[in-house]
């Protein structure tokens, strides 16, 4: 075999083999051989057809396989002895002129990148810090008592209020005609949490057990039942029962009926601030090691594989496919999705993967596998059972990936910041959770 490499565009290249014709042959016949051994053919007992039938019925097939695979193999093994890193699979085309008793192939294909990093000392990275305020302990707290709470039947003369859970029958029309989804009865829903429109909820509001209104409601343009967004609606509503809400006290009972490990009040806020903590941990390490990450691709030099580009943008149709599927949205299989919706997001994560894949390389970042076990036994902890949970993910080799890409990451973003300009950027534990307006 002999194989020559010439240099397209950027990292392209195209490799043209050279295979001996005897040796895709001999491995034709061998593989008809075997092939004749097995199959079943009308009038031949097992094992007795005759070659030449196998051939004129399966030979085309073989002869496909076997040049497969061997312009496969000959295209790894020469792609490896010139230390070639493929991105993406080759395109193979036969080639015309071939000398007499060879077969010639060109294989077009794209190489890695070399990445060329930045200094380290010369990226400039904010990164956050927070900490756990007694505000979110206090707002967890009062969550934990209404997920408890106890109602009791408002009397018939008194109306309704924010707080309250009601009971209703509605019937809602659009020009005179009853719309999907506009009727209902005993709909139950708290006023005050913004669980309906407010022009619904206004309208309730004070109303008395056994009253009935009528009441126009406004949809907005951007309201997620297409059909009524944007549509005036006349609402009929009889209001059935009023519920008073009684949240249970912050004293050791709530802690006990919690679970919570020391069942005192003290031990409940210490639990939750725990709990917290964990999730402030892991918000801060995605939304720095995002910071660093971006810090780094932006001044790293490469060129980006078209192959591996395509393939990623190729994987986030699929996804959204199976989105639209999962939805219910009809013929979601041939949804027409343009690629450059997502080209630049796709360009961006192979961006991001060569240059992280680069450090890793380079630093002997690798995940441990004491630093895999103790990032389970974090995710864990917040489990009833935690030692179930480490099973569970050590019984799957994909689970282990994941944890082990997570803890890569980390891994380089640790190192980032240990080397980069870094100033701290303090932010409010609301703000970092996303609970701010």
């Amino acid at each position: 075999m002999t194989v020559v490499v010439e240099n397209l565009e950027k990292l392209e290249r195209k490799m043209t083999l050279t295979l001996p014709v005897n040796a895709i042959q001999s491995e034709v016949t061998a593989r008809l051989k075997r092939l004749a051994r097995q199959v079943k053919i009308d009038g031949f007992r097992p094992g007795k057809v005759p070659m030449n039938i196998v051939a004129q019925r399966y030979g085309y097939s073989v002869q496909y396989e076997v040049m497969n695979d061997k312009v496969g193999e000959a295209f790894s093994v020469a792609a490896n002895e010139a230390k070639l890193r493929v991105a993406g699979q080759p395109r193979i085309s036969e080639k015309e002129g071939a000398p007499e008793g060879e077969l010639a192939f060109d294989a077009v294909f794209e190489v890695y990148p070399e990445v060329k990093m930045p200094e380290m000392a010369t990226l400039e990275i904010a990164r956050h810090t927070s900490q756990v305020s007694e505000e979110a302990i206090e707002r967890t707290i009062e969550i934990l008592r209404k997920q408890r709470s106890t109602y009791t039947q408002r009397p018939a003369n008194v109306g309704s209020e924010d707080g309250d859970r009601v009971t209703i029958d509605f019937e809602g029309k659009i020009d005179g005609e009853l719309f999907d989804g506009g009727k209902s009865e005993g709909f139950q829903f708290m006023l005050g949490q913004g669980q309906m429109l407010k022009e619904f909820e206004q309208a309730v509001l004070g109303m008395k057990t056994g009253e009935s209104k009528t009441f126009p409601l406004n949809f907005p343009d951007d309201y997620h039942g297409k059909d009524v967004a944007g549509k005036q609606a006349d609402f009929l509503v009889t209001l059935k029962k009023i519920e008073v809400a009684h949240l249970p006290a912050v004293d050791d009972a709530l802690a006990a009926a919690l679970g919570v490990p020391n069942p005192t009040v003290a031990g409940l806020r210490e639990d939750i601030s725990k709990n917290l903590q964990r999730e402030l941990n892991a918000r801060l390490l995605a939304r720095n090691k995002q910071v660093a990450l971006d810090a780094l691709a932006a001044k790293a030099e490469l060129d980006l594989p078209k192959s591996s580009v395509q393939a990623e943008v190729d994987r986030m149709i699929e996804s959204a496919r199976a989105d639209l599927k999962q939805r219910g949205i009809k013929d979601a299989d041939n949804a027409p999705i343009p690629e450059d919706v997502f080209r630049p997001q796709a360009e961006r994560r192979v961006r991001l993967g060569l240059v992280v894949a680069e450090l890793v390389r380079t630093y002997q970042l690798q995940a441990s596998a004491e630093q895999i076990k103790k990032h389970i036994e974090e995710l864990a902890a917040s489990y009833e059972k935690p030692a179930d949970v480490v099973r569970w993910y050590y019984s799957d080799n994909r689970r282990l990936a994941e944890v082990e890409a997570i803890v890569i990451e980390a891994n380089v973003t640790n190192h980032v910041m240990e080397h980069a300009k870094v100033s701290d950027v303090a932010i409010s534990f609301e703000e970092l959770m996303g609970q701010t307006a």
